[in-house]
């Protein structure tokens, strides 16, 4: 706590947020005054939180009780003093402290997406090997609406008009909206995320901020922390910001871009052999996500609203298969153009909904397995390849809960009471998605049936 301590007195903080991620990426947990954070040297929270919905509700009474102790008894969650960061969006000295999240016994919890990732990166780092991350982070800025009935529209930029039409790349459209950007590069900035470059993306008001490539639990954690600076940003300036997969209807959704890499002990790309070719570890790594990924789709695409993305042919703008190619965005896995040292593989299929923690987790244990498991790929495709859908794909929530189950290999890396855990609580918002009578069930069918 030492370095906590020094690090918030150099600040002046007066008050400290400490939160960890739950399944959904929502931060939950407290907060204290600054001398009651070092006091206490952490916190306590129920254990339940970890299988806590967006919704507020849980798993079944079965899964829920099979998981967590009967009495609901605390976690106790330790601050991470690689993981602080400034607050810059409140009116007081603030620090938000990313937590890990033990048992009584000093265990870390297994339904922790924090310790998910951290579990992979133990295998990874067992065989000498690191990976290096790259996320590309999408949403939408939307006018402020209350009622959820109602579409989005975007917001009114600095010219006083809202977008018509697609604005892919342009820097005037993105600079309809710089006060907002200026708020968040500076408070990135001030919070030492590791953002760099901008882009206008398809839709109205559509930006994506890029990642620098780094550790992957550093970059988890910074996604973690900017979407949360996202959308206090919006807040100051009365608009909204979403990262949901599919805001609005007939316009792209929104992803999470992955690039990967994985670098050895002597910090050589081991993606590339020694004349600069692709090496055998990268084959099986782009095969492990090519096998694998449909087993774990529910993390890539967490919510009922996440398969909205994959829409075939022209009416889609997220890849629909698992395929790989050198530079051809129609496919799932896209090889960069690069030098042998920069050679990655970026996945494409994950939402901007994902959590960061479990999307990372995800796609190294993927990999993972296809490299210890010496797998094959599939051909490379040098050719559009986005008019049909993979039938390998679970292209809705409840199929692809039903897969990542049933899968022995998914359940021994990420741990199995996380799988059962995570996937009760994906089943659970579903059942409430259900629940609910929609607006295109009663324009269509109301008076027709």
């Amino acid at each position: 706590m030492k370095n906590i301590q020094k690090w918030l007195k150099e600040r002046q903080v007066t008050e400290v947020e400490c939160i960890t991620s739950d399944h959904t990426g929502i931060a939950r947990g407290k907060i204290m005054p600054t001398e009651k954070f070092i006091a206490e040297k952490g916190i306590r929270l129920p254990e339940s939180v970890m299988l806590q919905t967006a919704t507020g509700d849980y798993p079944d009474d079965d899964l829920y009780y099979r998981l967590l102790d009967d009495c609901d008894i605390d976690m106790i969650l330790k601050p991470d003093e690689g993981a602080m960061f400034m607050v810059p969006w409140a009116l007081e000295p603030s620090a938000q402290i990313i937590h890990d999240c033990f048992d009584k016994m000093g265990n870390e919890v297994s339904l922790s997406a924090r310790t998910v990732l951290k579990r992979v990166l133990a295998l990874y780092e067992a065989k000498g090997w690191e990976p290096i991350v790259a996320p590309e982070v999408e949403f939408y800025l939307t006018k402020r609406c209350t009622d959820p009935d109602l579409p989005l529209d975007p917001p009114i930029g600095r010219s006083g008009l809202p977008e018509s039409g697609r604005q892919s790349f342009s820097i005037d459209a993105a600079n309809e909206f710089d006060p907002i950007i200026e708020d968040i590069y500076d408070w990135c900035e001030e919070m030492n995320l590791d953002i760099d470059t901008l882009i206008h993306e398809e839709g109205p008001a559509q930006l994506e901020f890029n990642f620098r490539h780094g550790n992957a639990l550093k970059l988890a954690d910074q996604v973690f922390i900017f979407k949360r600076t996202v959308r206090e940003a919006a807040l100051k300036h009365k608009i909204g910001a979403t990262f949901m997969a599919k805001p609005i209807e007939n316009e792209p959704g929104s992803a999470m871009h992955i690039h990967c890499s994985v670098i050895d002990k002597n910090g050589n790309n081991i993606f590339s052999d020694e004349d600069g070719s692709a090496s055998s570890l990268f084959h099986s790594f782009v095969a492990g996500l090519q096998t694998y990924i449909p087993k774990a789709m529910p993390i890539f695409a967490p919510n009922v609203n996440s398969y909205r993305r994959y829409l075939p042919g022209a009416d889609g703008n997220a890849p629909v298969n698992l395929e790989w190619g050198v530079e051809n965005r129609t496919v799932g896995l896209r090889v960069p153009e690069s030098s042998p040292q920069a050679r990655r593989i970026e996945n494409r299929l994950p939402g901007a909904d994902t959590n960061p923690y479990l999307a990372l987790a995800a796609n190294l244990a993927c990999g993972y397995l296809g490299m210890v498991n010496a797998m094959t790929p599939r051909k490379p495709v040098t050719a559009r390849h986005g008019e049909e859908a993979g039938q390998e794909i679970p292209f809705n929530l409840e199929s692809a809960c039903d897969e990542m189950g049933a899968c022995d290999e998914i359940r021994e890396i990420l741990g199995a009471d996380f799988v059962d855990g995570y996937i009760g609580t994906r089943r659970a918002e579903y059942e409430g998605f259900k629940r609910v009578i929609s607006s295109w069930e009663r324009e269509f069918l109301l008076s027709t049936v």
